[in-house]
């Protein structure tokens, strides 16, 4: 069963890392650079696609990790292959606690604008730098619980 999990869960882990990562370098930091208007209709655009692909694969990640765990510990004990799978679960949960606590509301916040009618206090409201600080932390979580798996997988080896 070892042999299906590890590789289902570096899948999950590896497209989410990637599009994350592909995020960040590419949309998101194109809508810095967005007048109002744009941003909003980005934001409408992508967040739909996003959510709930990213959710959905962040969680089999996390789910698949915690199951490797227990399973490799059970059947060979130790804190090698475990720690690493157990790792990267934790590293997984932390990047979805920031997303529910931190990117969802802003996402949320956005779409519910208008493209046409900016908030007058939108210089103060803006939440993109907010937003992309807390999306790098998330990508580097991403990454790190990516790198975890793979050390894991090749303790397995």
């Amino acid at each position: 069963m070892i042999q299906a999990l590890v590789p289902l869960a570096l899948l999950a882990n590896g497209i989410a890392a990637g599009v994350m990562l592909g995020n960040a370098i590419g949309l998101a930091a194109h809508a810095l650079r967005l007048p109002y208007p744009g941003y909003v209709d980005l934001i409408k655009f992508m967040w739909p696609r996003y959510d709930p692909f990213l959710p959905i694969t962040n969680v089999l990640a996390f789910g698949l990790d915690i199951a490797i765990a227990v399973i490799v510990h059970g059947e060979r004990g130790g804190a090698g292959a475990p720690g690493l799978f157990g790792l990267s679960a934790v590293l997984l949960a932390v990047l979805m606690a920031i997303s529910l606590l931190k990117n969802v509301p802003i996402n949320k916040y956005v779409i519910a604008l208008d493209p046409a009618s900016p908030p007058e206090d939108w210089s103060e409201r803006d939440p993109r730098a907010s937003w992309k600080n807390w999306n790098q932390i998330r990508v580097v979580l991403s990454m790190a619980a990516l790198v975890a798996n793979l050390a894991g997988a090749a303790v397995l080896l």
